[in-house]
Order: structure tokens, then sequence, then C-alpha cells
């Protein structure tokens, strides 16, 4: 399932004319399902809809008409200056017998139950200033209750509206599934509005969502006369004097994700505790000789490193396995080093990270995380990567995936450090880089999402990932939005 940028979707709303499908047919689905999201979460709401002047605008008025055929009472409060599709919509309206009022200068909304946000939709260039700005800010001044038509309007600016839920029609768009969208949307609904299906070629090489049942069979099997030996060693390398928690967290993920058997090598002298059934390896210096007794097919690195992590990188690189680099093994010369020895890797970079490996800014990472994971791949071709955030995205092997998993509560210390483990894990069970870092960010995050609560610990994710795997298999992972059916129920419900 594709995630589209506003200029991917503009692409595919042409290629669809192009098909010869009519785009008033589109603009009519498309405002249907906004009344029929609206009429469902607010029955018997009294409907202010507020109309700009683009196609974002047609199909509120489209909207308003339907709610108006549903039993609501409406009205419309629209800008002037409508062309095509929503001029045409304009006057069906007006046929109807709902006449708009201008937009300008805005009333006291205290009249209505709910506000149809229809002023824009995707592809803002720019902030919302003088008028349009205030009565953005009136509306979330009101307290009112908002139903947005694609995206809350001046999202990914301030002011934006706030809104209760928010219609995304035709598919996700990016601003939907990343802040600040993502917090302005309030809940997700998709909509089908009988887009051609070969119309969403022209979107290009768009992002994909991670969903359950595209990744479920990517979990390793486990025969009937499986032992510690046969279903994937791991070694687990960092740790250092004021960072003890971090390689015990990554092991205790790599044992939770499936690791039949796992090694933590660490300074001497650290006080590192991994958990009871890992094997210590207490190093004097970081060498790959150290790890002799380590007989391991994948390997995490970096966690907790401090200033000894790109030592540890090295001695691990060693090896020649299939590596997580984490923290402080997240180096240019450390990434290229693998890339030049030609091992599969997972490279695990928060925002700091990423910005150290790319040489951005963390600021400038956070605002284009997918434009970020995108350079990260073609700077180091050989390498897959995890870019963590909310939501993080996998690159690699010329592809993107945005997860669909994983909440705000997960923003605490040692969260990544299970990740590692886990892909460790996956990589030790004989998945390729990329399925190991698209399956372990997900199932990571839906074990976040079982026991999503602020005040959540980082172990407390590593315990739940067996049940979270449970969750995955039989298909109680559901997607972070409700889906509108053709008939105008919910699909699934």
């Amino acid at each position: 399932m594709r995630l589209f940028s506003a200029e991917a979707m503009r692409r595919v709303d042409r290629r669809a004319v192009e098909l010869g499908y009519p785009s008033l047919l589109l603009m009519e689905a498309a405002g249907r399902a906004v009344a029929e999201v609206a009429s469902r979460l607010f029955p018997g709401a009294r409907v202010l809809v507020l109309a700009g002047k683009g196609n974002n605008g047609g199909d509120g008025l489209v909207a308003a008409r339907w709610l108006a055929e549903f039993g609501h009472e409406v009205a419309v409060w629209a800008a002037t200056g409508q062309k095509g599709d929503a001029l045409a919509m304009r006057e069906a309206l007006v046929a109807y017998g709902l006449r708009p009022e201008p937009l300008f200068p805005p009333r006291e909304l205290g009249g209505f139950d709910l506000v149809v946000d229809a002023l824009f939709g995707t592809g803002l260039s720019r902030p919302l200033a003088g008028e349009w700005a205030a009565l953005v800010e009136a509306v979330n001044a009101s307290g009112r209750p908002v139903v947005a038509v694609d995206l809350p309007s001046g999202v990914p600016f301030s002011p934006h509206v706030q809104a209760s839920a928010t219609v995304a029609l035709a598919g996700l768009k990016v601003e939907n599934l990343f802040s600040p969208g993502r917090d302005a949307g309030g809940e997700l609904w998709l909509a089908p509005i009988g887009m051609p299906p070969a119309a969403y070629e022209a979107a290009g090489e768009a992002p994909l969502l991670l969903l359950a049942d595209e990744l479920a069979g990517l979990f390793p099997k486990r025969p009937a006369n499986a032992h510690k030996g046969s279903v994937g060693r791991v070694l687990i390398a960092g740790g250092y004097a004021t960072y003890t928690g971090a390689p015990a967290l990554a092991a205790l993920g790599a044992y939770r994700a499936g690791a039949g058997l796992v090694y933590v090598a660490y300074p001497e002298g650290a006080a590192v505790s991994p958990p009871l059934e890992a094997v210590r390896v207490p190093v004097s210096e970081w060498k790959g000789e150290a790890f002799t007794l380590a007989k391991v097919e994948a390997a995490a690195v970096g966690m907790g490193g401090g200033p000894l992590g790109r030592e540890a990188a090295r001695a691990v690189l060693e090896l020649g396995l299939p590596t997580v680099l984490d923290a402080d093994a997240l180096y240019p010369e450390v990434l290229k080093a693998y890339e030049e020895a030609g091992l599969p890797a997972v490279a695990t970079p928060h925002p700091g990270e990423a910005a150290r490996l790319i040489g951005r800014t963390p600021a400038e990472i956070a605002a284009r995380p997918l434009d970020a994971a995108r350079e990260l791949a073609e700077r180091y071709p050989g390498l897959v990567f995890v870019l963590k955030g909310g939501p993080s995205v996998v690159s690699g092997e010329g592809r993107l995936f945005v997860n669909t998993t994983g909440n705000p509560a997960m923003a605490t210390g040692g969260m990544g450090d299970v990740l590692s483990g886990v892909v460790a894990a996956l990589l030790a069970a004989g998945l390729s880089p990329l399925d190991a870092a698209r399956l372990g960010v997900f199932w990571h995050g839906a074990a976040g999402d079982l026991v999503g609560r602020v005040g959540l610990l980082a172990s407390e994710v590593a315990h739940a990932l067996p049940e979270a795997r449970s969750a995955i298999l039989t298909g109680r992972v559901r997607p972070p939005w409700r889906r509108l059916a053709p008939n105008g129920a919910e699909e699934g419900a």
C-alpha cells in the first residue's frame, strides 16, 4: 500500500482524467465519503461547511449537499472564485437548495455542532496569513469538533486546523502520518472514491506502508526439532562504564524476538547485567579474536558503546557477519568499512545520528524524514537503514517503507536498543537485511502498542514481543486508520 506526496497524488488525478474518468465523478465520490464519515461520527449534528476556492473546497460543497440529504441541518460559508469542477459543485449545491454564504468576514460558530474543514488540502506552499489564518484560529478557538477533508487546513505550517477526524481521499498522504499533520488530524479515515486502479501507477516510486498482512509471512518458521543452536545465535557488543543498560536491553530484545542463544560482549569493569539467559563475554580490548567463544550468525554493535563504540564496530567487522549498527557505531567511516567489506548490515540511526552520517542538522532530518532516509540509502547504498522516529522509515535496495505501528509513549531510553536486538535476531534467523529491518520495526512498534502508555519502559516492550508476534499472525494488529467501505460502512467493523 502506497503513501502519496501531494505531487504524486496530482499525477494520479491527472492520469485518471487521461484514462477517460471524469474528474467531476471523483469530486462527487470524495464529497460523499466526507459526508458519510461526518454523519457517522456526529449523527444529527448541525454542520457548518467551510469551503475554499480549489478542489478541496469543491469536495466540501459536495459534502454539504450529502449531509443535507442525510438529514443534517447544514450551512455553507464558501470563498468566491471557484472554477471548473468546484464551480460546478457550487452550482449543484444552489440547485439543491443550499446557497453558500460568504466565507469572510467569519461569524460566530456557536450555532453549530460540527465544522467541516474544506479550505485547503495538500500541497500548501506557505503558511496561512491574514484573514485565512484568523479563520483557522477562530475555528480552533471555538472548541467545535472538526472533520477535515484530506488534511487539516494549514498543515504542514502553523497556524493549522486542529481536527477531530480527517478523511484521506483515494489514498493516504505523507502529511496524514507525519507530524504536524499526524497530531492535527485526529481520527484518521481512508475513503475510496472510485479512482481507476491504473491511475495509481502514475504516482511513481511512492513509499510503501508496512502492514501486518504483508509482513506476517516473514516470521521465521520453527520446526519441531528446533534447538538453541538452530534458531539463531546473536552477539551483542557494546557497553561502557556509564552506559551499562543498553547492551542488556538489546540482548533482552534478541531473546524475546526468538534468538536461541545471545552472547553479550562488553568491556571488563563495566557493570553490564545482561539477562540471566545470556552468555557474558567481558573483553579487555575490542578485537575480533575476543569473540572466539561466540558461535553466532549475526551481531549488533554500538549500543551504549560510548567512546569505544567505533572500536567495537571494527572488531565485530572482523567476524564477517550480518550486523546491526546502532548508536556509537554510527559514524561515516564505520559504515563505509562495512560497505567495502560487502557485509549485510542494518543501520538504525535516530535523527541526531543520521545528521552525523549525511552532514545535515537533526532539525532538518526531523522535518523531512523521508528525504533523509532516501539520502542515507543513496549515500551508503550497500546498507539498509532504519531512521527511527514517529513513524520510523526503512530505506534500502532502492525502496522506502513507512512504519504504521508504534506510539509516542515509546519515546523513552533504551527503546532503540531493544529494536537492535530484534533486528539482529531476525538476521541470525536468516532474514535479509531489508526484511529483518521491515519486520523488526513493525514488530517492535506493535509490541509498544500492546502496552502503550506514558511511562512505558523499553524492557516492557521487549517482554511484549511474543504476544505482539501472535497478534500479527492472527490479524489482530490493525493499521492506525479506519477504512470507509464503498457502501458507506466501516470496512472490517
